[in-house]
């Protein structure tokens, strides 16, 4: 049987030639100072004011347009920033960029004037390491209060020190010494406690009227301190747990992420079988997601509590009841073990086989109901056409991924473009839309279900007529698990929100020295400000409706 052009590409993606690390070397040129040893990609030592010339080379000469994420970290005798970089059209490009910095003076250039998305993250950053990043337009904390002392991640903060955090007023923008002579402009505060907000989201916005003229948004309420409880997990069972609080509408994609990065490290191998448990249980979980995501958009949008809300939820409770029969949970799966998963099917299979298949059957009635009640819809048409608006270079410059970036008609998909489980062996199709406005992002989340539908149903037929001797779930993993030392790598998935990648530096010990969570609801809000500036406040509530974030992950 001749191969489909979603399986040749992905073949094509999976065994591509690495990217010529020589090449990279001679357009960096004399900004290279020293190589280091990363498992996922060649990385290059540069030095801390070379950081904009070293981006700019590997943009304009290597087209690596996509900053996913920036890792800083600090070690005894030194800090690092890390800049993790690939390209939209070829995931299976990466490169990365070390920066040391003197521990008595940790200064760094800004990325910022190359990719917008280093502002959020320079700030983290700055936040929770202690890291300096000069040139930055707005260096200040992003997830703990500015009166907050020490950096949580730094070597020689002290968890026990009390900390006495000063909590000042707003400044009333209607006092009269916050009033130009000829403005019009008032400050209104959107959250944090808002249902619009979709989670504890503070938006100080400035309107002129009722358009926004500026908007920043203020996260941080949740502290979650998910990647220092990782640090001093185990590899082995601690760490994947944690995952699925950080995206907990769409759980099992999360824990994807954790495992391929642990296992690629460790040198870890999956079984077949277990791997097509993975992408079936995977699809599922990312229906989840989009389920919740129409239904919460339609409430958010024209107030639709009785229809579309509660039709998306109705969908959402049989999958969660597939997903309790195959994991035990509703919510907190924790399916995926290393090297595979935690157990085999539900038995009798055939009954757990008739029941996904019995709502397989009637998902295009469903979805067909959305379609005629949520976009064929004059009210939601005239909330979302047009607005939202995120040009494709915008999105790209910010790392947005997922839905949000494929709603501005970018291809990328981290399930067929740097391939993982089972994707590359089944026909399915990554779904875009050219709109780049609040629609589009609805019409891809719409369209992906369908996919998602596709690749569970090839997965049951697979599963149905795998051998019984063959059905192996895990394979087999030190109960000690203790990856090479001074080891580091940078892995990432595909989950309902766009690309969650996962960096973890080992020490030669069973706990991660460094673990860091690259969250695309946290690249994808960052966004927001050139979204909504200068439309109606009302279209900004729809705007972030349709980013789909979840706090727990933006925060983490």
């Amino acid at each position: 049987m001749s191969e489909t052009p979603q399986q040749e590409r992905g073949r094509t993606a999976h065994e591509a030639e690495p990217v010529d690390a020589d090449e990279l070397e001679s357009i960096l040129g004399e900004l290279v100072i020293g190589t280091d040893d990363h498992m996922n990609a060649p990385a290059f030592v540069i030095r801390p004011d070379d950081v904009q010339r070293a981006l700019g080379r590997l943009r304009d000469q290597a087209g690596f347009d996509h900053l996913s994420c920036l890792t800083p970290q600090e070690y005894a005798d030194r800090y690092e920033s890390i800049l993790h970089m690939t390209t939209y059209d070829d995931r299976r490009r990466e490169v990365t960029l070390v920066v040391p910095l003197p521990k008595d003076d940790p200064v760094c250039q800004s990325a910022e004037p190359i990719f917008r998305t280093a502002d959020w993250h320079e700030r983290e950053a700055y936040d929770l390491v202690g890291i300096e990043y000069e040139g930055h337009p707005d260096l200040r904390r992003i997830l703990l209060p500015e009166s907050w002392q020490g950096h949580p991640l730094s070597l020689d903060y002290n968890q026990n020190k009390p900390q006495v955090v000063r909590y000042a007023k707003h400044a009333n923008p209607l006092e009269p010494d916050q009033r130009g002579a000829e403005s019009n402009t008032m400050l209104i505060n959107i959250g944090p406690h808002h249902p619009a907000t979709h989670g504890v989201l503070h938006l100080k916005t400035v309107l002129d009227g009722e358009t926004v003229v500026d908007v920043d948004p203020d996260v941080g309420y949740l502290h979650r301190c998910e990647e220092q409880m990782c640090q001093q997990g185990t590899y082995r069972h601690q760490i994947i747990p944690y995952s699925n609080r950080w995206d907990y509408t769409a759980n099992l994609p999360n824990e994807w992420a954790v495992a391929r990065a642990i296992e690629d490290m460790a040198d870890i191998e999956v079984p077949e079988y277990a791997q097509i448990l993975r992408t079936m249980s995977t699809e599922l979980g990312r229906m989840l997601g989009h389920f919740l995501a129409l239904g919460t958009f339609a409430l958010d949008v024209f107030g639709d509590f009785t229809a579309i809300f509660q039709y998306a939820f109705r969908d959402r409770e049989v999958v969660q009841d597939i997903l309790e029969d195959l994991t035990g949970q509703r919510m907190m799966f924790y399916y995926f073990r290393l090297g595979g998963v935690s157990w085999d099917l539900p038995e009798p299979r055939a009954e757990f086989f008739e029941k996904i298949r019995d709502f397989l059957d009637d998902l295009p009635t469903k979805l067909a109901e959305y379609d005629d009640l949520l976009t064929g819809n004059e009210i939601f048409q005239i909330r979302c056409v047009d607005t939202g608006i995120l040009r494709p270079e915008v999105a790209k410059s910010y790392g947005c991924t997922g839905p949000v970036a494929r709603g501005s008609g970018i291809d990328y998909d981290l399930r067929r473009d740097d391939p993982y489980g089972y994707y590359s062996e089944l026909e399915w199709d990554v779904i875009t839309e050219d709109g780049c406005d609040n629609y589009a992002r609805v019409l891809v989340r719409m369209q992906e279900v369908e996919q998602s539908a596709k690749i569970v149903e090839q997965c049951v037929d697979l599963l149905e007529d795998w051998p019984e001797d063959d059905r192996t779930v895990q394979s087999n993993v030190p109960r000690t698990l203790k990856p090479p030392a001074d080891a580091e790598i940078y892995r990432a998935v595909e989950i309902p929100k766009g690309e969650l990648g996962i960096y973890i530096r080992s020490d030669g010990s069973n706990t991660p020295a460094r673990f860091k969570i690259r969250s695309p609801c946290y690249h994808n809000l960052s966004a927001l400000p050139e979204m909504s500036e200068g439309e109606y406040v009302a279209d900004m509530i729809a705007t972030l409706g349709s980013l789909d974030i979840v706090l727990g992950s933006v925060d983490r």
